[in-house]
């Protein structure tokens, strides 16, 4: 619109001047050789005009002619240059959808028609890195080093290709050239500091990482936080052979994210090691609010020198509370329980974990409790089946890799503070069961108090447990299935039973020992475990115990052939039907040996009884544990050869 205005502003203007001219008076007059030309003003202008037009029209053409060679080949080259780019572009085109042949053909099309174009040279060597032409594509790389124009561009290429071929060191000769040649180059700037921190050269990565900065780069947030994974790095080189240096790297680190885990770690070791206490606490529990962890925990617990274990778990709480409903404070302190003893307190925080975040250190940690406390075989074996199928614990991983330990760089991709605290792929995609509070329970069978029985009082262990083994063979074998929990009562004394205790009463210097035989055993173990097998009564159909099948020397000596025959009868039937084919004269002395003691000779020897009953093992009902497999060799040819005997148990 403004240029029509304007357009319009310089035809009025003309319009004027001519109509000014129009007005002029008077003529103008030329006069030449005679020839005198006279014209109004006006005339003469619009004459001047034509003239001068003519005049430049007649130069222009002889100016096109005198430079037609130029115009020619300069339209030749324009069309040259027109039909190269089209083949370049087309190349490019091919190139990126994979049709490397296309691609190579278009390019070498290119490099005739546009001479040393760099796009031609680039399209040509990632045609030859795209064939598959590796030693094409280094030398065309390496031809535009040459170049300063295109120098950057062969240096990528070649470190692209370095990489392929998994030359590390190519890779970063040509990373740091990179970097020498456009300290802006930002992805010769990060392969640089990637390759310095797999090779652990963290002085040169911290001077790296500062020119990466300076050349903007990365922002301030990215730059603390892998300075301060640099540090820590350091800092834990440093920490055996230089801890000053080391705990001002780590107390550094430790500023510049607080949320670093084995910054804090570090830096609490080391003000350990000076004694600072304070600054050593005070370091983990700022950590331990923002990312709670086990190995802050760890390091919190022994930040003092010889604490107790009962300090400890003081401590294991106090740190927990920092952050409250964690599960990792709540193993923290179960472990701490664990040390001091604290049974119960274990039991409850790893109730709370298992029952919310389960994991396998959790369930082995409870089977830890079960077998300090109650050592039950049974539940602890429970407990570790539980944790074959619990989810797995969180750990340090970075590109697949899964490392208990923290690392700066990854060892897979070279990234630096790639490592992240996290859980793994469970093996176990399924749900996990729900813990019932009763597991989590210290187990108590509930212990019978045997009757008192004054009588009882003199009798010593080896009658008892006869008494215990005739109660048992007594009673029928569906009652002896159903009872779960056995009651060890004094049978009531008869008259012929106390004249024989009486008989039997150990001498005074045997008394104490004695005593100690029959002071009663403390019951362990809990029902619904192999431990309870001890107080099951004995069933009919297993071997009879040693004291009811095997008759005394003196008895079974004075035993017919036909008794010893009938003996294996006896284990099913009662005493007096396998004494039923023994002669009158020997079952009549057999009685009398069994409740007076005499031998077959009829000789009553009373301290000899007192000593056979001294000397006499206790005797259990069972033969062995019912889960005890036993020897490999035939028992029943040894017991043929040897007779029967008593197995213990513990």
């Amino acid at each position: 619109m403004i240029r029509v205005l304007i357009f319009f502003a310089m035809l009025f203007l003309a319009a004027l001047g001519f109509a000014w001219m129009a007005d002029l008076p008077g003529t103008i007059s030329v006069s030449w050789n005679g020839y005198v030309w006279e014209q109004p003003p006006v005339v003469v202008a619009l004459v001047v005009g034509i003239v001068l037009v003519a005049f430049l029209v007649v130069i222009g053409v002889i100016r096109a002619i005198l430079k037609s060679p130029q115009i020619a080949g300069r339209f030749f080259k324009q069309r040259r240059k027109d039909k190269g780019y089209t083949a370049l572009s087309q190349g490019l085109i091919a190139l990126g959808t994979g049709n490397a042949k296309m691609a190579r053909r278009y390019g070498l099309d290119a490099d005739k028609l546009l001479n040393e174009e760099p796009a031609t040279k680039l399209l040509l060597a990632q045609t030859a890195q795209l064939a598959g032409k590796d030693g094409e594509a280094r030398q065309r790389f390496e031809a535009m080093l040459d170049d300063p124009q295109t120098k950057t561009l062969g240096l990528h290429g070649l470190f692209v290709e370095a990489e392929r071929q998994k030359e590390p060191v190519a890779a970063r000769h040509y990373a740091e050239e990179a970097v020498k040649a456009a300290p802006g180059l930002e992805w010769a700037g990060k392969a640089v500091l990637g390759y310095q921190a797999v090779a652990h050269h963290w002085d040169e990565a911290l001077k790296t990482l500062e020119r990466n900065y300076t050349s903007k780069l990365l922002d301030k947030k990215a730059y603390r936080r892998q300075r301060a994974v640099i540090l820590t790095a350091l800092a834990h080189n440093l920490e055996d052979n230089d801890p000053d240096r080391a705990f001002s790297l780590a107390k550094e680190a430790h500023g510049l994210a607080l949320d670093l885990v084995p910054a804090a770690v570090i830096t609490s070791r080391l003000a350990t090691r000076r004694g600072d206490i304070r600054k050593a606490s005070k370091v983990i529990e700022a950590t331990w609010r923002l990312s709670p962890h086990p190995e802050l925990a760890e390091t919190y617990s022994h930040v003092r020198t010889g604490d107790s274990a009962v300090d400890r778990l003081k401590r294991a709480k106090s740190l927990a509370a920092q952050r409250a409903n964690t599960a990792e404070g709540a193993v923290a302190i179960a472990k701490a329980a664990l040390e001091a003893r604290e049974f119960e307190e274990a039991r409850t925080q790893l109730k709370k974990v298992l029952q919310s975040e389960p994991t396998r250190a959790a369930f082995i940690l409870m089977a830890e409790v079960e077998e300090a406390e109650t050592g039950d075989k049974g539940r602890v074996r429970d407990w570790l089946a539980r944790a074959v199928k619990a989810p797995l614990d969180k750990a340090w991983i970075a590109d697949g890799v899964v490392s208990s330990e923290w690392q700066a760089v990854s060892p897979v991709t070279g990234k630096l503070d790639a490592f992240q605290w996290s859980s793994p792929g469970s093996l176990n995609e399924e749900d996990g069961v729900l813990l019932e509070d009763s597991l989590f329970e210290a187990p108590v069978l509930p212990a019978s108090t045997p009757a008192k029985d004054p009588a009882a009082e003199h009798v010593g262990p080896e009658v008892t447990a006869a008494s215990q083994t005739k109660d048992a063979s007594d009673e029928k074998p569906e009652e002896a299935a159903d009872a779960k929990v056995v009651e060890l009562k004094a049978e009531p004394q008869s008259e012929e039973s106390s004249k024989t205790t009486k008989d039997t009463e150990p001498a005074p210097n045997a008394k104490s020992d004695v005593k100690a035989a029959a002071a009663p055993v403390k019951k362990e173990g809990y029902e619904g475990t192999t431990d309870d097998v001890k107080f099951a009564p004995p069933l009919k159909d297993l071997p009879d115990s040693p004291a009811a099948s095997a008759p005394s020397d003196k008895a079974s000596a004075a035993a017919t052939p036909e008794k010893d025959a009938g003996a294996g009868k006896a284990k099913t039937d009662e005493p007096e039907k396998a004494a039923s084919d023994a002669t009158p004269d020997k079952q009549a002395a057999e009685p009398a040996a069994a409740v007076n003691g005499t031998s077959e000779d009829g000789k009553s020897d009373e301290k000899k009884a007192k000593d056979e009953d001294l000397d006499r093992p206790i005797e259990f009902p069972l033969s062995r544990m019912p889960d005890d497999p036993g020897t490999d060799d035939d028992e029943d040819a040894d017991d043929k050869k040897k007779g029967a005997r008593p197995r213990f148990f513990n």
